[in-house]
């Protein structure tokens, strides 16, 4: 193998698991959300997010041990104490403690779809390791726009 070669399944590997990091995050903060709303529409919603939010998570690290690398095992530390932060706020809006919730996992899935487009949009960025993310990208798109619709949705009825 080429050193040009290893440094793209480095590169692949590296970018993959910031993103299966990211991903395992929103997927953590959907199940914490459905265990706390009220809504049971909401519960649901958020149940099924967090799986198919999953089921990228083992799509990818599917494709980083294909590299002969070891994925992310776990989330990211910002991660993890955004959560924590987005749920108290969750939790002190008790007046409408669901719509909070909805609110701070669309945020979620901008900052998500933000690192996909980022990483695919670098310019040094390997036309294998774009290649790659692009695939990602129609599901990623569709959990973001599941929840800004549901944001807006319940915006307009206030």
């Amino acid at each position: 193998m080429t050193t040009n070669n290893t440094e793209l399944r480095k590169e692949k590997v590296e970018t993959l698991n910031e993103l299966i990091q990211a991903t395992r995050d929103s997927a953590k903060f959907y199940a914490d959300a459905a265990k706390a709303v009220h809504n049971p529409g909401l519960r649901t919603l958020f149940d099924q997010m967090a799986e198919s939010k999953q089921g990228l998570v083992g799509s990818m690290s599917k494709e980083v041990r294909a590299e002969a690398a070891e994925p992310a095992a776990d989330g990211s530390l910002r991660g993890k104490l955004h959560q924590v932060y987005s749920t108290l706020r969750a939790e002190m809006a008790r007046d409408d403690g669901d719509y909070a919730y909805v609110k701070e996992l669309e945020k979620s899935e901008d900052r998500l779809m933000s690192a996909f487009h980022d990483a695919i949009q670098r310019d040094d960025a390997p036309k294998a390791v774009k290649e790659s993310l692009l695939s990602y990208l129609p599901k990623v798109q569709q959990h973001h726009d599941a929840m800004r619709d549901r944001k807006w949705a319940m915006e307009a009825r206030h």
